[in-house]
């Protein structure tokens, strides 16, 4: 088989050069798309799974689903503006959360109201999460002393991973699901960062007293 003719210096460049430009390309593309598709954090309640200024992008036809420990785009009941939190109680489980000198934040989970009360542990709960509290009410808001509470059907209770500052289902009551934007899949924004969301709970054995 015959070779073909060499590339020539200058071909050489040209075909670099349009391999750059495409590169520059696709780079301007994908920042105007994270730009217009991407929804930014504002504020703290989230700290340190997202900051201020991150964008997060929503996973595609995940509106109105929640998978329980998930972050999650949302609306509060009566509330226009976006919110991004964490999905805890799903409908039929019970949650509380019970507040102790020692432990002042210990959230509780009992899923689809059968079975062990077990506890939810987040990471960035142990290090910021100083301020006593307790529920729930009846409508999933605080309370004055602990109560486990079934989640209502069509509806979910979430928390912020910054708890001590954080205004969710302990002061809007329980979440609709009918109100969720989708579930946050990945953060686009800052390229520096971990696209993974990470400080996923989990569920660990219960051994105080039950509210």
């Amino acid at each position: 088989m015959a070779a073909g003719p060499h590339p020539t210096p200058m071909n050489a460049r040209r075909a670099a050069g349009a391999v750059l430009g495409a590169g520059a390309l696709l780079c301007l593309l994908a920042g105007v798309a994270v730009t217009a598709l991407g929804v930014r954090v504002d504020g703290t309640s989230m700290t340190p799974t997202l900051h201020q200024g991150d964008r997060i992008l929503v996973a595609p036809g995940s509106a109105g689903e929640a998978h329980r420990f998930d972050v999650v785009l949302l609306r509060a009941t009566g509330k226009d503006a976006l919110l991004v939190k964490r999905v805890i109680a799903l409908p039929g489980d019970r949650v509380g959360i019970v507040s102790t000198p020692d432990e002042p934040f210990q959230v509780l989970l009992q899923e689809r109201g059968q079975g062990p009360v077990r506890r939810v542990v987040a990471p960035p709960w142990a290090a910021q999460a100083h301020r006593a509290s307790a529920c729930c009410g009846p409508d999933g808001t605080r309370s004055a002393r602990p109560e486990l509470r079934t989640v209502p059907e069509g509806s979910f209770f979430y928390l912020g991973d910054n708890p001590d500052l954080s205004d969710d289902s302990r002061a809007y009551g329980w979440g609709a699901l009918d109100r969720i934007e989708g579930r946050v899949g990945v953060r686009a924004f800052p390229v520096s960062a971990s696209p993974d969301i990470g400080n996923r709970p989990v569920l660990e054995e219960y051994r105080g007293p039950s509210p």
